[in-house]
């Protein structure tokens, strides 16, 4: 009986009926229903502004709040679906975590539906609320309806911890063996997550991946592809338990390239393109490094690479995981020119994209199919003057390998057009490839100077700080070209200062060589008729030039004090300008100027001695070019002079920061490569390139152990000014190690011995890049016991490589007097993909032959 209280107190009411018409007129209801999901989405784009819809997704979540507060069952799965909606939109929903477990324990399939979603997007494993789900998560894997069971594992193989996969792997398991091949897809998914969180549950999973490969169903089979890879790439035991399957997925492979139209699987005319991709992929991990898996793959790679059609993008897709098969293993000759040549192909799509990861993919195989990709020079070189950016640059550094000394003119006249029209952003790299390649590769000492200098006028300022002295070194060891090259200079800077370094190298030309040009000396061309005045006017512009920096200013007045030993009818015109500098406001050029002026005063009878013509300088036999000093702001390339060490004590050197860095208490300083000295600053860099050379070993204050002889002279400080080689040219006998594998960097040592001095091992570290970016920054610190002492060069660059397309290296000479085995520290540090890493290893497995 039900009862309504009236004006005239409590009435019966007979009929049931009647109370529900009542209810559905709002008039028992509390509250009104929520929106639906479609609702809420149209009116949210009904807003004109941010600000409006921010008031519109505040309001609703208000309400959601108050429902999920008054523990509505009815309308709580609306409320996530519509929670879920704003947190795509990147509003906070964090507050609906605890209702989509509720919705996940609901026995209705549309609440579990939206539970498991709303877990996926709004809980992870940082989160300890999803550890409430794991019990709900086991009883809906063994429910009696397949959407339910595929719900569970979805969302395990999504957001599933390590603990939710420890305990739940078994169930997974389970379903992998089931006859139903929708769990069974869903299952292997699964267990790729589960794999990746716990990898030690990997030989759970064994007995049942093998028998996937027999299912007739794509998608079990796509899954089981996914699985085996994963497998096979954390595992090498897993791997070469696989390699047996090769033949199996051939098979399989070769049924969807000669199986007929399949409207279920047929894309773009191919079949199920994307399992073929899969199995590609597997088929290149299993085969990598393993000659019998190979040899059983070549046949079906060359039928994929010649019958699959390149019309549409779904063929191209293939065909480019075909050809990083084909390149990944250890495929026959004819195979891998087949795959240079789809790459070739891909070079004249009028897809950007594909051209760009054909040149990517031609950029990793350069270096091991040298001449196949020469057959496709032309269209690289087309490539440069694509208008996409990224396609310009992979262009430039593919060319750049194509280099060598058959096509050098070619390809330098080529890239030398292209800098002359690429953008700023391509400049430096452009020119430091060509001097790179022109100092390897250069037919001729003239050719290589017209090559330098025509960079230097085109793209100047945008040359590496190293350009300037090793011009100013290659002009200086050919004699012959002298006179051409100070002629071709000085008519390069006539009028024009604004490329800095190119106006450096013709000051220091013109004061070497200043009596050539005025003489007309040149047999190359033709000869100028300049005067000395004439000269000395050049010189004199670029001193009072706005465009000069500080550093050309300094090169010019010192050009102008070496032109007063070389020429005749001018010395007190030169006299007059170093005077006048004297007293610039510019420090560096005052002190040369009054250094200068000291000169004609009080040492005139030295000038013509100071002042004479550098000597022709040798190259070092080691690492990179001639060892280049600093002096005053000018860069002048300097031979190494031998001289014996101070018989007193030397400073202490700021490289015994490297035991701080490095740590330990046995590790000896390294000693730096420059051979002047000064006193330590405590400011000084760890490897001061040019700082004092710690001859002992050892700082002053600390002497060495009485076991450890006093050694006041190594050997090998003064092997390379010695007129027989540093060391021997062919390293007989001694392997090579990896000493350093991580992260994609791979540093690795090669060994030779001195022939001056037995106790000398040379060691070149050679560190190359795997990645996709390059590392930059790159810096190599190493450090061994006190019984040993150490020298470490300078580096041939700072930056390495992507895709191992080149190496840098780096020169390191061990004294080990006591022939001790070898033990090093070293220190990586470097950037990459925006970070700066940093990492330190010991390497103990030096070969015997080094240090024996």
């Amino acid at each position: 009986m039900v009862h309504l209280e009236g004006n005239s107190g409590w009435r019966k009411i007979g009929s049931w009926p009647w109370i529900v018409k009542i209810y559905s007129k709002g008039i028992i209801s509390r509250m009104p229903a929520p929106i639906r999901l479609r609702e809420l989405i149209r009116t949210i784009r009904t807003a004109r502004t941010q600000a409006e819809e921010r008031e519109m997704i505040q309001k609703e979540c208000a309400a959601i709040r108050s429902s999920f507060r008054e523990e509505d069952n009815t309308y709580r799965c609306r409320n996530v679906a519509k929670l879920l909606y704003m947190h795509m939109l990147g509003y906070p929903a964090h507050f609906g975590q605890l209702e989509c477990l509720k919705l996940i324990a609901s026995q209705k399939f549309t609440d579990k539906r939206i539970g498991y979603l709303g877990a996926m997007l709004l809980l992870d494993e940082r989160q300890d609320v999803h550890l409430l789900m794991t019990n709900c998560i086991k009883n809906d894997l063994n429910h009696s309806t397949q959407y339910v069971q595929g719900l569970a594992l979805c969302t395990l193989g999504c957001m599933g911890s390590s603990e939710m996969c420890r305990d739940l792997a078994g169930e997974v398991e389970k379903l992998l063996k089931t006859s139903n091949s929708y769990l069974r897809k869903k299952a292997a998914l699964c267990a790729v997550h589960v794999i990746r969180k716990v990898p030690e549950l990997m030989e759970m999973f064994l007995p049942a991946t093998k028998n996937l490969l027999n299912e007739k169903n794509h998608g079990v089979l796509h899954t089981s592809v996914v699985l085996l890879t994963e497998m096979c790439e954390r595992s090498p035991d897993m791997l070469a338990h696989f390699r047996k399957l090769v033949p199996q997925l051939v098979r399989i492979l070769k049924n969807l390239i000669m199986s007929g139209y399949s409207p279920e699987h047929d894309v773009s005319g191919i079949s199920d393109p994307f399992l073929q991709v899969r199995i590609l992929r597997l088929l290149r991990i299993l085969g990598r490094n393993d000659d019998d898996s190979s040899e059983a793959m070549n046949d079906i790679l060359a039928q994929v690479a010649t019958n699959t059609e390149t019309s549409k993008n779904v063929g191209n897709a293939i065909l480019y995981e075909t050809v990083l098969t084909i390149m990944d293993i250890k495929s026959e000759s004819g195979l891998r020119v087949l795959a240079i040549n789809i790459l070739g192909r891909f070079l004249l799509n009028n897809d950007k994209n594909i051209r760009y990861v054909a040149l990517t993919s031609l950029l990793k195989t350069v270096q091991t199919d040298h001449n196949a990709v020469q057959r496709h020079r032309s269209t690289i070189v087309d490539c440069l003057k694509d208008l996409d950016v990224s396609i310009k640059r992979r262009a430039m550094e593919l060319s750049f390998a194509l280099v060598n000394g058959n096509n050098i003119r070619g390809m330098m006249k080529e890239l030398l057009y292209f800098l002359d029209s690429c953008e700023p952003e391509f400049k430096a790299d452009c020119a430091s490839g060509i001097f790179l390649a022109a100092e390897k590769y250069a037919p001729s000492k003239r050719w290589h100077i017209d090559t330098i200098m025509r960079v230097l006028t085109t793209a100047g300022s945008y040359v590496r700080d190293d350009a300037v002295p090793n011009l100013i070194q290659l002009i200086t060891n050919s004699v012959e070209m002298h006179a051409y090259t100070v002629q071709r200079l000085y008519k390069a800077i006539l009028g024009d200062y604004s490329q800095q370094p190119l106006v450096q190298v013709a000051a220091w030309c013109i004061g070497e060589y200043g009596d050539l040009l005025v003489s007309g000396q040149c047999e190359e061309e033709e000869p100028i008729q300049v005067t000395e005045d004439e000269v000395l006017d050049i010189l004199e512009s670029v001193l009072i030039s706005n465009m000069s920096t500080s550093v050309t200013r300094g090169y010019a007045l010192t050009a102008i004090m070496k032109l007063s030993t070389r020429f005749t009818c001018t010395v007190n015109r030169i006299k007059k300008v170093v005077s006048i500098y004297g007293s610039s406001i510019d420090v560096e050029l005052q002190q040369r100027a009054v250094e200068y002026n000291a000169l004609f005063k009080k040492y005139d009878h030295m000038r013509s001695a100071l002042l004479e013509r550098m000597p022709v300088m040798e190259k070092v036999t080691t690492n990179g070019p001639t060892e280049i000093v600093q002096t005053n702001g000018e860069t002048d390339p300097t031979p190494l002079e031998t001289k014996p060490p101070p018989s007193g004590p030397q400073p202490t050197s700021q490289a015994n920061d490297l035991l701080d860095l490095l740590g330990g208490n046995d590790i000896t300083p390294v000693i730096p490569t420059a051979p002047t000295s000064k006193p330590a600053s405590a400011g000084g860099e760890l490897l001061d390139l040019l700082g004092d050379i710690n001859l002992t070993g050892a700082p002053a204050a600390a002497p060495a152990p009485a076991s450890v002889p006093q050694i006041s002279q190594p050997p090998f400080l003064l092997d390379g000014l010695s007129s027989q080689p540093l060391f021997n040219d062919i390293a007989t006998g001694i392997p090579s190690i990896t000493a350093y594998s991580k992260n994609g960097l791979k540093i690795e040592f090669t060994f030779e011995r001195s022939n001056t001095n037995p106790s000398v091992t040379v060691i070149t570290i050679q560190a190359s890049n795997s990645t996709e970016l390059d590392m930059t920054d790159f810096v190599f610190q190493a450090a061994v016991p006190k019984t040993f002492q150490l020298q470490l060069l300078s580096p041939s660059s700072s930056i390495v490589p992507a895709f191992n397309t080149g190496t840098i290296t780096q020169v390191i000479k061990v004294l080990n007097p006591q022939k001790q085995q070898l033990r090093m520290r070293i220190k990586l540090t470097y950037n990459h993909k925006g970070s700066a890493m940093q990492d330190l290893a010991e390497v103990n497995n030096f070969p015997p032959q080094s240090w024996q």
